[in-house]
Parts: C-alpha cells; structure tokens; sequence
C-alpha cells in the first residue's frame, strides 16, 4: 500500500489509526488522571491522528494495549511522549493585548512603588513554546527604560509546562518568522530579536536571561514557584474539569504573595472562589487579586 499500512488488524492511514469506543474512553481516563486535560467525545480524531506515529513506532497493536502498557511503572518517557503528543499548544506574541497593557499600566507602577525593596516576581504557567513568558519581559524592559531606576533589585519570570517539547522550543528563543508574525510588531521585532540561521530570529539575551523555565504538571505541587507578585494562567483551565479548576487555583493562590495578582483568559473565572480574590474590573479585562 502506497500511503496506509495494515498493522494490528487495522489500517493505519498518514499515522492515524483507527480506535473503538471503549479504547477512546479509557485513553480519556489515562490523560485526565496523568495531566488533567478532558478530552471532549467529538475529539476521537484528534487521538487518532496524534498518536499514530506513537503506535507504529512501538509496535502496538492497539490504542488500549498502549494504555495498558502506560499504567505499568517505569514507562516515564512514554508517558512522557504521549502527553506532548496530546498538549495544545495554540500560542501569540502578545495574546488578547489587554492583559499586558494591564500588566505595564496598572501593576508595574503599582509594584514599582509598593514593593521597591524586594525582587519582582512573575509566574507565567502552562507557557508553551516561549511567546507569553518573554511578551512579559518584553513589558517590563519597555516599562523600565521609560521609568529608569525602577524594580533595582531585578526581576525573576519563572514560565513552566508539562510539555518537555514545547519547553525546548521555548529555551532556544530562536522563532521563525511565521511565527513571530503572530502578534508581535514590527517595532518590537526590531528592538528585541536579531537575526538567527535561515528564516529565524532569536531574542536578545536581555529579554531572554529574565525567564527560566521549568517542567510542571499544574495537578502536583509548585515546589519553589512562590511567593510571586503575578501569575499569569491563561487559557488552560478550559482543559480542566470543574473539580480540578478549583484545586488548582487554589494552588496557585498559595504561590501569591497578599496582594499578588492573577490574570486568567478571557473565557475563564475563579469560580466560587471569593473568600480567596477579589475581582478587579480593568476596562477591558479582569484581573484577581489575592486576599
């Protein structure tokens, strides 16, 4: 066969191989147990067509005789492998555009005057492949240049992911231009990258040099991520049940130095959540601030 092959009784086509019912439902109790993402029931192709090379290069017959071979111990790679597989990572330069006039607007002068003697803190969780943690150090160094002698004592951008890929994507800091005209203007194209090999530009080491990454799986503990002035989490709680939502923003609120700020995207909320933040209308956007 030219563009499919029969491997374990089924026909796999362009990598994707076709799975039943009961296997989808079982990867589905796999995933949201290892890293919490709910896979809708319309999203079967999605499986199929993301896990095919996964399965022919590992010669398994079956979707559930994967799973079977995920729940065994010591198959930490595999695991690994599928979730980068299974991870979204739809990402811009500057994503929604209000949350970062918020932030250079309204919370750096704040925290430029309220915390002069300490070290700025941000956490940027589930960062993708770079473009929102160094949107954030692009802010501040624009913010400093046009308030010299503020935040002396440095800043610190901690951005972490359960994605090891998209992590070492994120520490090269070298975009093609594809991607770097999603969002990203003109302007600052010039004033933070240079050019890199072939079609690609890398950031300058000063923007580069405040972000640290870091692998995190947002369901365990944040060991050495607090205490923070600001946590970006945004657009990945729509990936959570309502349950572990809840859990998780109530992790995240302990990473919170009192007055510590939260920004979600815009299709999310803390739900129930109020004796922990107060909401803030900014005009566009809403931002929480921890209690």
């Amino acid at each position: 066969m030219s563009d499919s092959t029969l491997y374990g009784g089924r026909v796999l086509e362009d990598n994707k191989i076709r799975i039943t019912q009961s296997e989808f439902d079982q990867f589905c109790q796999f995933l949201e147990e290892a890293c919490g993402i709910l896979l809708a029931k319309h999203k079967q192709y999605l499986v199929e067509s993301r896990l095919g090379k996964i399965l022919i290069d590992g010669q398994y017959g079956s979707l559930g005789q994967l799973v079977t071979v995920l729940k065994k111990p010591g198959n930490s790679r595999l695991k690994e492998q599928v979730i980068n597989a299974m991870t979204t990572n739809e990402t811009l330069w500057f994503r929604d555009i209000h949350p970062y006039d918020i932030l250079k607007q309204k919370l750096l002068p704040e925290l430029a005057i309220n915390g002069s003697s300490q070290r700025l803190k941000i956490w940027s969780a589930a960062c993708s492949t770079g473009q929102e943690p160094y949107s954030i150090s692009m802010i501040i160094d624009e913010f400093k240049q046009e308030n010299p002698g503020t935040f002396r004592l440095g800043e610190e951008i901690v951005a972490t992911d359960i994605s090891t890929r998209v992590l070492e994507q994120a520490r090269l800091a070298e975009y093609e231009m594809l991607a770097l005209g999603r969002g990203l203007s003109q302007d600052r194209l010039k004033a933070f990258f240079e050019p890199a090999a072939l079609d690609a530009w890398k950031l300058m080491p000063k923007i580069k040099n405040k972000v640290t990454f870091r692998e995190l799986n947002l369901l365990g503990a944040y060991p050495g991520i607090g205490p923070c002035d600001i946590v970006f989490c945004r657009n990945v709680l729509i990936y959570f049940s309502t349950e572990r939502k809840r859990d998780i923003l109530m992790k995240i609120h302990k990473t919170l130095k009192p007055g510590g700020y939260l920004l979600l995207g815009a299709s999310e909320s803390i739900g129930d959540l109020h004796t922990l933040f107060d909401m803030i209308h900014c005009r566009p956007g809403i931002i929480y601030k921890a209690k």
